[in-house]
């Protein structure tokens, strides 16, 4: 991951811990051995099992800066969910954050998107207890030693908005 990517993942995890208070946010966290890029976990998610009272949620931020294959970050999510690795967890939301390399120049994003985007709604078709979303993150990011793009912190703070739209989504 390159500089401006981590810059992205913190701002977003910061951004979250500001405004999704009920979850502890980190970085780097991890789901049947491979990281999430940012997630937040609620306190009873500790307790093991699903259980009737409170609800344990996940939710699992993928940021999508340049990378090659981004539905590889889906597909490691629906792997985990079959193999159990999420069982404890009563609720799962997935917000895949794609920047504007992923956007097509005359419209439309590219079809590595659209696999990703794909392979995610599939997970949450196939598990009743996860829901999946695409969120923009409207930034070019910079090639490698260039400057951030003007504007890329109010575009996270879009991004941050659309996660918390998805969880209030998810948890109503």
């Amino acid at each position: 991951m390159g500089e401006f990517a981590r810059t992205l993942q913190t701002a977003l995890r910061d951004g979250l811990a500001a405004r999704a208070t009920a979850f502890e946010w980190s970085e780097e966290y991890g789901v049947g051995g491979t990281p999430v890029d940012v997630a937040g976990v609620t306190a009873e998610s500790d307790r093991g099992p699903p259980h009737d009272d409170a609800p344990s949620v996940l939710v699992a931020v993928e940021l999508e800066v340049r990378r090659a294959d981004p539905a590889n970050n889906t597909v490691k999510l629906l792997r985990n969910l079959e193999t159990g690795a999420l069982d404890r967890f009563d609720r799962v939301v997935v917000c895949q954050v794609f920047t504007a390399y992923y956007d097509l120049v005359n419209g439309g994003v590219s079809t590595k998107r659209e696999n990703a985007t794909f392979v995610g709604r599939l997970a949450a078709d196939a598990h009743e207890h996860v829901s999946y979303h695409a969120v923009d993150l409207p930034v070019d990011p910079p090639k490698r030693g260039a400057d951030p793009p003007d504007g890329w912190e109010a575009s996270v703070a879009d991004a941050v908005r659309a996660v918390e739209r998805a969880v209030d989504d998810a948890s109503g």
